[in-house]
């Protein structure tokens, strides 16, 4: 059975779903190093431009898994292994990191969970993007300006959202279909239309 007959999920992609969201949790741990470290070194908003690495699970998930709570599933677990490895943010990413899933997981529902091809995929990214940029306004720069931050800030977070998750998102699932690894998704057995 692939995706257009259930949507049930199967023990795989349960165990697909969790290593992504754990491998990408460390990555956030460490991308989180590098925000707060050299690249605290670009002034926000401009530091906005690298912002889309952590939503890549959300359009991963989705685009491999294929089924509804996917996008939702993967990157809810890598914010909560990110909270677990000390991220800076603490616990706040609990409330955060869901949010921005859904976002995500939006675009795939819009669509019924039945097409997966570059648009859809932008468009998850673009919305996750969109979701994390209002959290942050709203809750860690709550007394900025909207000229001067808070609309760059957005319209910088969600264009990388959409360059790095979406089109990053869409290039790790055809390189990983490649490989032969994704033979058991449709990802794997419609190469050429992720």
């Amino acid at each position: 059975m692939d995706h257009t007959t259930t949507h049930r999920w199967r023990t795989l992609d349960i165990v697909i779903a969790a290593v992504l969201g754990v491998a990408f949790g460390v990555i956030f741990w460490a991308w989180g190093l590098l925000w707060n470290g050299p690249a605290d070194a670009i002034p926000l908003p401009g530091r906005a431009a690298i912002y889309g690495v952590w939503l890549v699970p959300a359009v991963l998930g989705g685009l491999i898994i294929r089924k509804p709570g996917a996008a939702f599933f993967t990157l809810t677990v890598a914010a909560l292994v990110s909270v677990a490895l000390g991220s800076s943010w603490g616990w706040t990413l609990v409330i955060q990191g869901p949010l921005e899933a859904a976002a995500a997981e939006l675009a795939f529902a819009a669509f019924a969970y039945r097409n997966f091809r570059l648009p859809v995929a932008l468009l998850a990214a673009t919305l996750a993007g969109l979701a994390a940029a209002l959290y942050d306004v709203f809750v860690w720069y709550p007394g900025t300006a909207w000229g001067s931050f808070r609309l760059p800030y957005i319209l910088i977070t969600a264009a990388s959202s959409l360059v790095v998750a979406g089109f990053g998102a869409v290039a790790l699932t055809r390189a990983l279909a490649n490989t032969g690894v994704l033979d058991r998704f449709p990802a794997g057995r419609e190469r050429a239309t992720v």
